[in-house]
């Protein structure tokens, strides 16, 4: 599989610490160039996506980890993937408030306060989802995932506490294996 950053409009050093944070060198996934164009854009998104991948079809399916506007250009070069041929291991979306989540690829959702991630959940979300407890700011969550702390939530209201960071280790390792 391959894993794709897609990062919002902000300061790119953010992504870098947010790499950090997760402990993934920055070789060992591929970074949509938000500072140069709109992560916000699907057609964007996808052009990178098909950068590394030219072919979909015979693609590796991929892994996505999006944050604010990124979740909306990845959202939206998801699909467009698929319509190509390619395949979605899952997306995992950070702060990407208002935007559907309607899938046949699982959407795993961290949000930076309870608010977010209640009021998400009427654009479609997963059964396992993270919302940070203390509410951290919507920067935060991307710049210091190993210092977000929350709860991570499945099923029918059960939760347990955890960090961003923790959170999407779970979703990286279990969907690698």
């Amino acid at each position: 599989m391959t894993l794709f950053i897609c990062p919002g409009v902000h300061d790119p050093a953010l992504t870098q610490a947010f790499l950090t944070g997760l402990g993934l060198a920055p070789e060992t996934v591929a970074v949509f160039p938000a500072s140069q164009e709109e992560p916000y854009s699907p057609l964007a998104v996808l052009t990178f996506f098909r950068r590394s991948l030219p072919h979909p079809h015979s693609a590796p399916p991929l892994q996505i980890i999006a944050f604010s506007a990124g979740v909306v250009g990845a959202m939206g070069a998801a699909h467009l993937w698929q319509m190509q041929g390619g395949q979605i291991a899952y997306l995992i979306a950070l702060d990407g408030w208002g935007v559907p989540a309607w899938a046949n690829f699982p959407i795993y959702r961290l949000s930076h306060d309870r608010f977010t991630h209640w009021s998400s959940q009427v654009t479609g979300s997963s059964t396992l989802n993270f919302y940070a407890d203390p509410a951290v700011e919507h920067l935060e969550l991307w710049r210091s995932p190993q210092q977000t702390s929350g709860w991570r939530t499945s099923g029918w209201g059960l939760r347990s506490h955890t960090t961003a960071a923790v959170f999407i280790h779970e979703i990286l390792t279990q969907t690698s294996q």
